[in-house]
């Protein structure tokens, strides 16, 4: 476990998004099945949590951005701040279809095409934010999702409206897609691992990542289609599983994705005005960290611990210390001559 590269390689945005995601799941299944009574908009407060972290964040980076113009001459300033404006702007679109679904849930008053407009939007914009981060290197994992969904928000629009009155195994049609590229996807990733397992002239660490990645990838899709599956079934009445058991495979995708967020680096800097890596962020914020960000255990034998030292900055510097057995020294070293740098002539 190497607690470096625990610190380097975290991304808070991906793992506070995936809490959250996770605990409005199992709430929003216990409404549904009657265990909890509250309020919609009380289910909703870990959605609610998100988009306030987006706000904030957006906010205090813009005040930083104004406030000091010479913080924009720092490497990709621009790009980064460009990208959490567009950010910000398609979750407040989000934020609109979020409070749009809670008042149609509580009231009834509107029909759910009208709120599925804001998502049928912002599945059309993504497409050219999709475009925008590929030229300019930035990830757009919601952008891609709601990009590739557009038909599948249509469709759920007119069957929740009984404007069309096919089974949910049909409706789900697009996502049967998806998921079938998703599947090819990971079957690709299982081979070409399974490939460098057995390669003798491959790196050991590339191996190792290659594995992990199609680890990874099999617990991110199966529990997905798993979900998929169970979810057509129980609202076309096929079998009686409640919902709390209809979502259970989704939370293993959630541990899934919240254990990627440690190793998924990135992250946009302009987020409350941070202007650089949340890790040394962190570590100037709380130097304390320091000690603990610089320690790696090795569990190989008698190796024992590396430790390493951390630079004024609050960079990880580490050094490779390792402590080994003791060492047979041969005749012939023990033989040579010892003599100093310097003579120091001792007085009379």
């Amino acid at each position: 476990m190497n607690l470096q590269s625990l610190f380097q390689d975290f991304n808070p945005s991906k793992f506070i998004v995936h809490v959250c995601l996770m605990i409005f799941t199992a709430l929003f299944a216990l409404r549904l099945d009657g265990t909890v009574h509250w309020s919609y908009w009380t289910v909703f407060i870990p959605i609610w949590f998100w988009k306030f972290m987006v706000i904030a964040g957006a906010t205090v980076g813009s005040y930083v951005w104004w406030r000091y113009p010479h913080f924009r001459l720092e490497g990709e300033a621009y790009v980064h701040y460009k990208a959490m404006l567009i950010s910000l702007a398609l979750h407040l679109i989000l934020l609109m279809f979020e409070l749009l679904v809670c008042d149609k849930l509580e009231s009834g008053r509107h029909l759910w095409i009208l709120v599925f407009i804001p998502l049928i939007f912002i599945s059309i914009v993504s497409i050219a934010v999709c475009i925008w981060a590929v030229k300019h290197d930035r990830s757009f994992e919601l952008e891609l999702f709601c990009s590739v969904n557009i038909l599948q928000f249509i469709f759920l629009a007119l069957r929740l409206d009984g404007f069309i009155s096919w089974n949910w195994e049909v409706v789900f049609v697009p996502l049967w897609i998806l998921m079938c590229l998703s599947l090819v996807g990971v079957l690709y990733t299982v081979i070409f691992a399974g490939i460098l397992l057995v390669a003798p002239e491959v790196d050991p660490q590339q191996r190792r990542t290659s594995f992990n990645s199609a680890l990874g990838y099999t617990f991110l899709v199966m529990p997905i289609l798993i979900f998929q599956v169970l979810l057509a079934s129980k609202l076309d009445d096929d079998i009686s599983l409640s919902y709390i058991g209809v979502v259970s495979p989704l939370f293993l995708t959630y541990c899934t994705l919240i254990l990627m967020s440690f190793s998924a680096k990135g992250g946009n800097r302009w987020w409350f005005g941070i202007r650089k890596d949340f890790c040394h962020f962190l570590l100037s914020l709380c130097p304390f960290l320091q000690e603990y960000a610089n320690i790696a255990y090795s569990l190989q034998g008698e190796e024992g611990i590396r430790r390493g030292h951390s630079t004024p900055e609050g960079m990880v510097d580490p050094l490779s210390l390792d402590v080994k057995p003791e060492k047979k020294f041969k005749k012939t070293e023990l033989l040579k001559p010892v003599v100093p740098v310097i003579s120091i002539d001792m007085p009379d």
